[in-house]
């Protein structure tokens, strides 16, 4: 899309942008970071918990009433 802009000198020129160019990067790596994050602990967790899911272990536990 052809925007107006002006150059160093002053002069009133029309600039033409071709593809997607998104002005503030940063605002979408943030929610793409916790979302990889949170997948890759899920995926440890569950590693984990294939690897030694007939593992019993001997600390009581308190949460249960």
């Amino acid at each position: 899309m052809p925007g107006r802009t002006i150059d160093v000198a002053g002069n009133a020129v029309e600039v033409i942008t071709t593809g997607r160019h998104d002005p503030c990067v940063g605002l979408r790596a943030t929610p793409i970071a916790e979302a990889m994050l949170a997948l890759v602990l899920m995926d440890h967790y569950l590693r984990q918990r294939a690897q030694n899911g007939d593992v019993v272990c001997p600390t009581p536990d308190i949460t249960r009433r």
